[in-house]
């Protein structure tokens, strides 16, 4: 794979670990990416079980990982009166280690950023699949030839609606709606529901985080004022301390809303073009996403370097070793379980954690899906 050149789309979590790994392998790798530069701060997510812990070690970044954790927090459900209804342990909302996003963005980005070019406040607008290359154009930069294209640019992926096809033939919105917002509350460790809306309480380390339900919603994912004003008005005559939070969303320095959805494609790959992440098989906060996009990455490029560059080869590899592993992605919805729809349905969901060994099977069922692939040694 010498001197392949490789554009990844999307420097989050999935681009930079592929980057990793296609640097190693001896790839000439080029990271682009929307945002102006490193997203710092998102919330906290996790790894679950034998085989996430393999490829970071692999990677030799578990140790770092362990250090910059923020261990999994007990989650205090609470009434309208603030009394203790239940508590949701940090160990089926943290796995095994927990990190914020942006801490394990940002180490991910400090592993490659020296040999592997990063190209902030940019995005592709256009590919070209030449045969023997793909000809890309940018908002910002001249256009380039790569020899692979891969999008790791999320949910919404731009990659994926330039080479497949738009959105809504590939995501399903599930009816619900999620937001963070830098409000620190001091109390980061209470939750409170009521029908179709959930709020946990941020703190010095970690945002508020909302989900409620909703009908399909239009707006501009990056216009901040507009988010603020939905959120104000999804939770407008809320109890408890929903309108003491309201009070201070205007100033919170950073709001980010968007839908809880489900990507279904038939392949990951199309020509030289390939997707991997949330990209490919995102379910918003399935509990899953991060693992499949570093246990995704280790795959990709190691079954590219198993094919000797071949594409096509390496691609049909990726596909066969991994969709079996990626089907976790394919259950259910975190929305209706953060944000039940009536109060019998919050009642169940609170009852579930009161039975330990109900738990304790949910716990053990999650680090079955966690494990369910041999990985290779590339």
């Amino acid at each position: 794979m010498q001197n392949t050149k490789v554009l990844i789309s999307g420097a989050s979590i999935a681009g930079p670990a592929l980057a990793y790994w296609l640097d190693r392998y001896g790839c000439d790798v080029t990271v682009v990416e929307k945002a102006p530069g490193l997203r710092t701060g998102g919330q906290a997510v996790d790894f679950k079980g034998a085989t996430h812990l393999t490829v970071l070690e692999r990677m030799g970044i578990l140790e770092e990982v362990r250090r910059r954790q923020t261990g999994g927090t007990d989650q205090v459900i609470v009434d309208a009166d603030g009394r203790r209804l239940a508590v949701m342990p940090g160990e089926f909302t943290g796995g095994d280690i927990e990190i914020l996003r942006g801490d394990l963005s940002a180490l991910l980005f400090e592993r490659t950023a020296g040999t592997c070019e990063y190209v902030f406040g940019d995005s592709i607008a256009s590919l070209t699949d030449t045969g023997d290359g793909v000809r890309v154009t940018f908002d910002r930069a001249a256009p380039r030839t790569f020899d692979l294209v891969v999008g790791a640019d999320g949910i919404h992926s731009n990659v994926r609606r330039l080479a497949f096809g738009p959105e809504e033939s590939y995501v399903r919105f599930l009816g619900h709606y999620y937001a963070l917002a830098q409000i620190d509350a001091g109390d980061g460790n209470r939750m409170y529901n009521e029908p179709g809306r959930m709020v946990t309480l941020g703190g010095p380390k970690a945002p508020s985080f909302f989900v409620f339900a909703s009908e399909p919603l239009d707006f501009d994912r990056y216009d901040v004022e507009q988010q603020r004003r939905i959120l104000m008005d999804a939770y407008r005559g809320g109890g408890w301390r929903i309108p003491e939070i309201l009070a201070r969303l205007p100033e919170a320095p950073d709001v980010h809303l968007d839908s809880i959805s489900r990507v279904e494609l038939d392949r990951y790959a199309e020509g030289r073009v390939v997707l991997l992440g949330d990209a490919a098989y995102g379910n918003t906060l399935g509990g899953f996403g991060t693992g499949l996009a570093v246990v995704g990455a280790y795959v990709l490029a190691g079954e590219l370097l198993a094919a000797r560059g071949d594409h096509r080869a390496g691609f049909a590899g990726y596909e066969r070793e991994f969709r079996g592993y990626a089907k976790v992605a394919k259950q259910g919805s975190a929305g209706p379980f953060l944000a039940p729809r009536s109060h019998a349905r919050i009642t169940m969901r609170n009852w579930i954690f009161k039975r330990r060994l109900l738990l304790g099977a949910m716990l053990k069922m999650t680090d079955r899906f966690a494990t369910d692939i041999r990985l290779k040694d590339y």
